[in-house]
């Protein structure tokens, strides 16, 4: 890595700290490249891998490609990338065997005989999910993170927060890049700390940033998550697409407050139910598989639920299973719902649905490539086509992990194959004027409620052109009421908001129809 005053030149630069930017930070520093790993956050487990709480896809004795490939296309609505599918079959065990449980030594539930203990989620046809209890996500992470602490060719760098990709046509400073085909060689970062915005110049650089939750009011995201990496990529050039599809979880905690705690698919994959006000287990009303229905349904049924009863939640019982094992298989849940004054060995879980996964994104092909040369993305921002319209369970960790892996080996190829140019670029212009950051809050909490109101479970052409009205204003004024504002992490993410926003709105106005998470009424 080479470093000076105005600038850092690496081979691979990767955005992001979860599952599928640690797996191609992973690929590409045992390839022998130098690696820069940036995250927003002062904590690097801050992510959402980190708060996945049920498994990752494994195989089942009796899984065949076919199977499932079928469970994806079902729960997809027919829209899955059989590419994708067929990729996670082929690569996804190995990488589990090779690098979670011999690499990093990842404490899953093992059976009698010692193999992976495997559950049976919604829309699964076979018992094909491993786990760490209610708290899979959080292992990896750890266990991941402390891994890539002691590679020498990789670099961390905490609070550091991506402003906007560099390509060639727009940052270079010699005038003939413009005739090159659109090419990334790398990012502008805002190092929080030392207020100052410097390139990262890379022969390749990985877009692993995460989805967009909160552009909702609620959702079962972490803070941080608000759509930036779509933002950037869209003004670079690449191609968006299925941004309709946000799956809403039909299942977080609720609270008095906006906080949203995710509450696993696996307590149905393990027998809870869904109750409404008045007790009644009323899945079988809207579903032939009832409370292992997809998610996009099963949100859909709670909401009219909530809508008919009047409730502003239902609840989840697990209470006629031992009450020792609900603690121990479910440790975490059980100790958050006690926080709540929720018992859940003795009665049922208040929930609701939140804004939990994006199922499109920028584009990419089986290598992780975007339309944009030397630009790859994995992960949550980018779309294989694995989730078509909505997302199978338990399936995100597994895409992460396998296209992380895939993204770092082919960035090695890349690199050694091809010419990379590495232009001079601008220095970034600093802007001083000082921002009220109520202002900020205020216009982000205009996005969430404007979001979750009008773009969310449930659709109409009304209130699509209502949300575009608010949101395209608001997206002017951001831009110009802010111009000359000095740059910080917030002001980053309201930009990126109000533009992500604006990518699921279109997608949704133009989606004339229904399809999975993206439900129209009209």
């Amino acid at each position: 890595m080479k470093s000076s005053d105005t600038h850092m030149e690496t081979d691979v630069l990767v955005i992001g700290s979860g599952l599928a930017g640690c797996s191609a930070a992973y690929s590409a520093a045992r390839e022998g490249l130098n690696v820069v790993m940036i995250t927003a956050e002062p904590e690097f487990s801050e992510t959402s891998s980190y708060y996945a709480q049920g498994g990752i896809i494994y195989r089942a004795k009796e899984d065949t490609e076919a199977a499932l490939l079928d469970d994806f296309q079902r729960t997809g609505v027919g829209i899955v990338n059989e590419n994708a599918v067929r990729v996670i079959y082929q690569n996804g065990p190995e990488f589990i065997d090779r690098i979670l449980c011999d690499d990093l030594k990842i404490p899953f539930s093992r059976s009698a005989d010692r193999n992976l203990d495997l559950i049976k989620e919604g829309s699964h046809s076979f018992p094909r999910i491993a786990y760490v209890k209610d708290h899979t996500g959080q292992s990896i992470q750890d266990r991941f993170y402390h891994k890539i602490k002691t590679i020498g060719n990789i670099q961390i760098i905490r609070k550091a927060t991506c402003v906007d990709l560099i390509t060639l046509a727009h940052h270079s400073l010699n005038p003939l890049h413009i005739y090159e085909p659109s090419t990334c060689v790398g990012a502008y970062i805002l190092f929080q700390d030392k207020k100052e915005v410097r390139p990262i110049l890379a022969k390749v650089t990985v877009l692993a940033s995460g989805g967009l939750g909160n552009l909702y009011l609620h959702t079962s995201n972490p803070p941080h998550v608000r759509g930036d990496g779509y933002a950037m990529a869209y003004r670079a050039g690449a191609r968006i697409m299925n941004m309709e599809y946000v799956q809403f979880h039909p299942t977080t905690l609720f609270t008095t407050n906006e906080e949203r705690f995710l509450i696993s698919e696996a307590l149905r994959g393990e027998g809870a139910v869904l109750r409404n006000k008045q007790g009644e287990a009323f899945m079988r009303r809207y579903h032939e598989l009832e409370n292992l229905a997809p998610r996009d349904i099963v949100a859909r049924s709670i909401m009219a639920e909530m809508n008919e009863t009047g409730s502003k939640y239902v609840t989840l019982d697990i209470t006629h299973r031992n009450s020792d094992w609900i603690r121990k298989r479910f440790p975490k849940i059980y100790k958050k719902c006690l926080e709540q004054k929720v018992d859940i060995t003795i009665e049922g879980i208040p929930v609701v649905p939140a804004a939990h996964y994006e199922c499109g994104g920028v584009a990419t092909d089986m290598l992780a490539n975007t339309t944009i040369r030397r630009l790859k993305a994995v992960g949550e921002v980018a779309c294989t086509g694995l989730h078509g319209a909505n997302r199978l369970a338990s399936s995100s960790l597994l895409e992460c992990l396998v296209f992380g892996v895939i993204a770092g080996r082919d960035a090695a190829e890349q690199i050694s194959g091809q010419k990379m140019i590495m232009p001079s670029v601008a220095d970034w212009k600093k802007e001083t004027e000082c921002i009220d950051p109520d202002l900020l809050r205020q216009d982000r909490s205009t996005i969430r409620q404007t979001m979750w109101n009008y773009v969310g479970i449930v659709r109409n052409k009304k209130k699509l052109e209502r949300a575009f009205g608010i949101l395209w204003q608001l997206n002017e004024d951001i831009q110009h009421f802010y111009h000359h504002g000095e740059l910080s992490d917030a002001l980053i993410g309201l930009r990126n908001a109000a533009t992500t926003s604006l990518l699921v709105l279109h997608a949704a106005r133009l989606h004339k129809g229904s399809r999975g998470c993206h439900y129209r009424m009209d």
